[in-house]
């Protein structure tokens, strides 16, 4: 399988299904993380313990978190659009998105 893509449009991150069904299967939240200059996306079990929420996006099941705040405070701008590879790490035990904060 090649690598999960995610992209990053208007201070939302934005999952496809087929990305969601593996990595997120039932789940509403997710938490997002800096690690140095990674992104890692960390799945919620229980959304009483916070996070971000992943809304479905549209009929084919797609996801979208939106994140403005999250982005903005890590040095991504609302008009910066990336399109993004991620790999899931059991050492962080969520989805890493290499470099993302790289400058």
């Amino acid at each position: 399988m090649s690598a999960p893509e995610i992209a990053i449009r208007r201070g939302s991150l934005y999952l496809g299904r087929a990305l969601y069904e593996r990595y997120f299967a039932g789940l509403e939240t997710v938490v997002l993380l800096r690690r140095d200059d990674d992104l890692v996306i960390l799945p919620v079990r229980f959304a009483a313990a916070g996070g971000y929420l992943l809304k479905r996006r549209n009929g084919a099941g797609d996801r979208v978190v939106t994140a403005a705040d999250f982005f903005r405070s890590n040095g991504i701008e609302d008009h910066e659009e990336h399109h993004l590879a991620g790999s899931w790490s059991t050492d962080h035990a969520g989805l890493v998105v290499a470099g993302l904060f790289v400058r």
